[in-house]
């Protein structure tokens, strides 16, 4: 096309358009004149404050040193398989992110920018062709995950935990014994001075607004100094003054030398000239990257003028959107990103100078760390233990603060503790009634079986798009993070458990024997146990909604089989004790009636003949003549660590999104087959 070579010159000239404050022989990212922004104050949230604040930050990136890291990518394509095909989202793009630059993505819907995001910061690979290099070396994911951080659309922080707690665990978790207890405080202290959280130190997390939250977002990544940060659709959701302190404050962390990529959905103009670079995606090519205030000049090329008073990011939105060939001749124009901006920028003082150091220097401090991170083959800051330690204290305070939770929990085992002692009232040493207490073991059965199957399958799946951010962050490993999961939760189910269990077993007039209550009790905390890594499967592996409907479709068979026999236990098939085997449900309910049953005298008989006063007529009749207390609570335990292994597995396949791509395209090329 014969505007190229203007088109080069154009996004040559791009240096002139932006300016930064980084000098040439910056140590890492390291930085001139601290000073403490306040976003309260709007003065000092304009672009050229940021200008004049040079960097903040100092002790940080002082204590916790990662080096400056350029991105460039090249023919990147994106292709998914479905049973209709092969569809490809991205075509063989190219692209450049340096540090020290504010980088927004910009296109329509559908465009391919979070794919590309996605890709960019490792959280898709499946399917992935082309090459990314990390400051002229190929990427190291192991090392690259460590530098960078990915900060999801969905970024909700953990809840019933103050500012500062966020952050002190945060803090423990990333840096490790990197550094000491006071270094880490001061790190912690200067960051919510930056990002305008200090006086919010004391606050609930839940109590924060919309902007606050998306800024401790961005302050629980700072901890460990990532010199990358990936932001999906960061300003979606808030206000128009939220936004633009977000952006201002994301445009002063990059002035320290970080490379910060994000997607915006729509930017007004006043927010597009604050980023340094813009990537126009469209139908997954790129059309345009370059500075912002090149992008209108650059859309004149083919024919597009933008009016003086539009916005330039909705024009090229519109051109882009109202011109079918528009998105192929911009990206013809520009090579499909190949055509990218030179590196030397206008300083403060005038001339021209590097972003940081050159490309040697920068490359040689890369090859440094990465050697160093290969000695330490460390996989993550801090040790199982010490993250199974810290989570399980977060999850305690958390667990101790849900007051109204803890309360309504409560009251549901009393409430039918006592409804089910009245329903069931001295009912236990009666010999004409034996079968009634059978069935008081089972309502015992089944309040512990729906109750704690149903909670995780309802509220786990929230915690899972928290646990989702931090488990790519390599905040901590999923095992450490499961062990500290189901730690947490004994304390509660033990003691509540308790409190129903001694309602319901003295209201039912069972024999006062210390050994009985004890062995009746363990039986139901298994089956409470047994229960909640049930649940725990299904709400990994499915949604709130989902899960209401496969947790008891799953329940109800298991609980068909486990009474089956009432009545002719001796005659039970082989097949159908086969199918009774797979049920815990049934060691469940042998365990209760072997406790309440097992070595027991005659029952007291009211009338003339009661079939069932010899308790071992009982067991027979109901199928447990041979079975033993000890091995049912030896099924109980095998069931427990089943559906624990089953939980962990459904938990690693939905936060691992190499995972789920293979299994989607597995099923689609099978489905593709038939």
């Amino acid at each position: 096309m014969s505007n190229v070579p203007l088109v080069r010159r154009a996004i040559a000239g791009a240096a002139a358009a932006n300016i930064t404050a980084a000098p040439e022989n910056a140590p890492l990212v390291d930085n001139l004149n601290p000073l403490v922004v306040n976003p309260t104050q709007e003065n000092q949230w304009t672009p050229a404050a940021l200008e004049r604040a040079g960097s903040t930050l100092k002790a940080l990136n002082r204590m916790a040193k990662r080096p400056p890291v350029h991105i460039l990518f090249e023919e990147i394509s994106y292709t998914v398989s479905s049973h209709k095909g092969d569809n490809t989202i991205l075509h063989n793009v190219y692209g450049e992110f340096r540090s020290g630059e504010l980088t927004c993505i910009l296109g329509p819907s559908g465009a391919g920018k979070s794919t590309l995001l996605n890709i960019l910061a490792g959280y898709v690979s499946n399917g992935v062709n082309g090459r990314i290099l990390v400051n002229g070396q190929t990427r190291d994911m192991r090392v690259f995950k460590k530098l960078s951080s990915y900060i999801m659309q969905d970024d909700l922080v953990q809840p019933r935990l103050t500012v500062g707690e966020s952050m002190a665990i945060a803090a423990d978790l990333k840096l490790g014994n990197e550094l000491g207890k006071a270094e880490k405080e001061l790190i912690v202290e200067e960051i919510l001075q930056t990002l305008g959280l200090l006086e919010h130190k004391n606050t609930r997390t839940e109590r924060l607004s919309g902007g606050q939250s998306k800024r401790l977002s961005v302050a629980l990544e700072l901890v460990s100094n990532p010199p990358v940060i990936f932001l999906d659709e960061p300003t979606t959701g808030l206000d128009v003054v939220s936004v633009r302190q977000l952006v201002v404050l994301l445009r002063l962390l990059s002035r320290q030398g970080r490379t910060i990529v994000c997607t915006v959905h729509q930017p007004s103009a006043s927010l597009f000239a604050l980023f340094d670079r813009v990537y126009v995606l469209a139908r997954g090519m790129c059309c345009y990257q370059g500075a912002a205030p090149l992008l209108v000049p650059y859309l004149t090329e083919i024919g597009h003028v933008c009016p003086t008073t539009h916005n330039p990011a909705d024009f090229v939105l519109e051109t882009l959107l109202g011109d079918s060939e528009a998105p192929a001749m911009l990206s013809e124009l520009c090579q499909n990103g190949q055509l990218c901006r030179k590196l030397d920028r206008m300083t403060t003082r005038g001339g021209r100078k590097p972003v940081l150091r050159s490309d040697e220097s920068i490359q040689r401090i890369f090859v440094e760390h990465v050697a160093k991170e290969n000695l330490q083959k460390l996989e993550f800051p801090t040790t199982f233990l010490t993250q199974f330690i810290i989570l399980s204290k977060r999850m305690f305070v958390q667990n101790k603060r849900n007051e109204l939770a803890l309360w309504i929990q409560l009251a549901h085992h009393v409430i039918s503790a006592v409804l089910l002692g009245s329903i069931f009232f001295n009912v236990g040493n009666d010999g004409s009634m034996p079968i009634v207490n059978f069935k008081f073991c089972l309502s015992c059965l089944v309040f512990f079986m729906y109750t704690y199957i149903m909670v995780p399958i309802l509220l786990f799946p929230m915690e899972v798009r928290i646990l989702r951010r931090e488990y790519f962050n390599r905040w901590y490993s999923l095992k450490a993070y499961y062990a500290a999961l189901t730690f947490s939760s004994l304390p509660v189910m033990v003691i509540f458990g308790l409190v129903f269990l001694t309602i319901c077993y003295l209201m039912s007039g069972q024999m006062l024997e210390l050994n009985r209550f004890l062995l009746f009790s363990i039986c139901g905390i298994m089956v409470a146990i047994c229960s909640e890594g049930l649940g725990l499967a299904v709400g990994s592996a499915f949604s709130s909604t989902n899960g209401a409907i496969v947790g008891p479709a799953i329940a109800s068979p298991l609980l068909a089989l486990c009474c089956y026999g009432m009545g002719f236990g001796k005659y039970i098939e082989a097949s159908m004790r086969a199918l009774m085997s797979i049920s815990y449900l049934r060691y469940g309910v042998s365990g209760f009636s072997i406790a309440l049953y097992g070595n027991r005298r005659v029952m007291d008989c009211p009338i003339t003949f009661c079939l069932y006063a010899d308790p071992r007529m009982l067991l027979r009749d109901l199928g447990m003549e041979h079975d033993t207390y000890f091995m049912q609570i030896v099924c109980l335990l095998v069931f427990t660590a089943i559906h624990r292994i089953i939980a962990y597995c459904a938990l690693r396949y939905r936060l691992t999104a190499e995972f789920s791509n293979k299994f989607m395209i597995y099923v689609s090329k099978f489905l593709k087959h038939r």
